[in-house]
């Protein structure tokens, strides 16, 4: 299972589209606040579906197999880059024929460049740009600066043609081309599968099937065989139209308001930046001040500490000191077990693999068994599935529970967390410590040199005996 030849794929992902022959179940699954058209689970599908029907004698087999299919793109998870298989409750997608490897796609950079600035067009937090991809863009805008009127308008008239299409029609579109440019344009680290010998094989075979790029307005030449390319013929014309069909109706975002959330996301952690607003205290590695340590050393959280968790509910998870006010809040509502919940989640996925199964049971007794003495308000579709899952423990069975209870916390008791007088309190108090001023810094918080000169002084100023 090693090496796997494309036609070999395409044969297996024709028949698990195959409903006739039991196939994968494509489904739309309904999300706590949206829907979230055409997808499997890599758990109770293409995982056991390949485990049945590919000889797959064992789970870790049937995963690389899995995983293999998903490094060519054939499947590929909706919201992450890297395209692997894993047997959680992931959501996958299959990839439409038209973007097949065995097309021979082999897009030039132009191509890419309308594809990246297209997506800086469109006001969806599902199509911005991962940070790999912004430098990309960046490094293709140099390249390219000659041209880049040309690529800015190609982009453009796409992104028009694209408002029109359904709403489900252009979210599977918009994975798919993504998808796309996650096998030729791979995240960094992930092997580019294009450059091994599992295209050439397939074109040895039939080397007059060769593309054109067709990926934007233009086309591009991208191969040029030895042998004469076959004339156009009208399959070949219809999956053209069809794919331009495709690409009508998508949502166009201005660039300024593009760069006005580029310009107020700089703005708000513009002080958390050392780069660009000196640290104060300084930094202790590269002075001889050590106020630094000795304050986060201390339990108080400092004024800009307490600010940067009212940014968002992620800053605040992040910070200990911040979770620790946080629980100290919802155990007043007596609502802490939400938190803990969500927090031995987490601490789950960090346990050895032998730990695993007990640690799982011990999670399930204490918020989800019946009778638990911490339960947890969950709805019954999240139940429905955490309690399959428990079946088969591992560090993802409670993915869909903790992403439930994820954004309860967010639009509930965060909130309240932020107007609560627990947080407004601790906010003006380390204001008034902030601004005062007045009042000298305490010994422990004084630089050693400082208090170093502030011994000597006193040394000197004692009378001798």
């Amino acid at each position: 299972i090693m090496f796997i030849d494309t036609a070999e794929i395409e044969d297996i992902i024709t028949k698990m589209q195959d409903d006739k022959t039991g196939g994968v179940p494509v489904r739309t699954v309904k999300s706590f606040l949206s829907k979230i058209p055409s997808v499997v689970t890599g758990k109770y599908s293409p995982y056991k579906w390949k485990r049945k029907n590919t000889g797959a004698e064992t789970p870790r087999l049937a995963i690389h197999l899995g995983s293999l299919i998903a490094a060519q793109g054939y499947v590929f998870p909706i919201s992450d880059h890297v395209l692997t298989m894993k047997d959680d409750g992931t959501f996958y997608r299959f990839q439409a024929p038209y973007f097949w490897p065995s097309n021979c796609w082999e897009p030039e950079n132009t191509d890419y460049a309308i594809y990246l600035c297209k997506r800086t067009m469109q006001n969806k937090a599902r199509l911005e740009l991962a940070d790999y991809e912004a430098e990309n863009l960046a490094r293709l805008q140099r390249a390219f600066a000659r041209k880049w009127e040309f690529i800015f308008m190609q982009a453009e008239a796409q992104v028009k043609i694209d408002r029109k299409k359904d709403k489900t029609e252009r979210k599977i579109l918009d994975s798919q081309e993504r998808a796309f440019w996650d096998v030729h344009r791979p995240v960094p680290g992930c092997v580019n599968t294009t450059e091994m010998d599992i295209r050439k094989c397939r074109r040895l075979k039939n080397p007059q099937k060769v593309k054109k790029v067709c990926v934007g307005l233009s086309q591009s030449p991208v191969h040029i065989p030895s042998q004469p390319i076959r004339k156009t013929t009208k399959e070949d014309v219809r999956k053209q139209i069809t794919f331009l069909n495709a690409q009508i109706d998508r949502h166009c975002l201005k660039m300024s308001k593009v760069a006005e959330s580029l310009i107020a996301y700089t703005e708000q952690y513009v002080e958390y930046d050392p780069l660009i607003t000196p640290a104060e205290p300084s930094n202790p590695w590269i002075s001889d001040d050590i106020t630094l340590w000795d304050i986060e050393m201390s339990k108080e959280p400092s004024q800009q500490r307490v600010k940067r968790w009212g940014f968002s509910f992620d800053e605040i998870l992040k910070d200990q000191v911040g979770r620790d006010q946080f629980l100290r809040f919802l155990e007043s509502e007596f609502s802490s077990e939400n938190l803990r919940f969500w927090l031995a989640v987490q601490d789950l996925k960090k346990q050895p693999l032998q730990d695993v199964a007990r640690r799982v049971e011990e999670i399930w007794q204490e918020f989800l068994a019946p009778g638990a003495p911490s339960a947890i308000n969950l709805d019954s579709h999240s139940y429905e599935i955490t309690s399959q899952n428990v079946k088969d423990g591992g560090r993802y069975t409670f993915e869909d529970a903790q992403e439930h209870i994820y954004k309860l916390m967010k639009s509930d008791s965060y909130a309240r967390f932020l107007r609560s007088s627990a947080y407004q309190d601790l906010l003006l108090a380390k204001k008034k410590e902030t601004t005062a001023g007045s009042s000298p810094l305490p010994q422990n918080f004084l630089p050693r040199s400082a208090r170093k000169d502030e011994c000597e002084a006193r040394i000197a100023a004692a009378p001798s005996a």
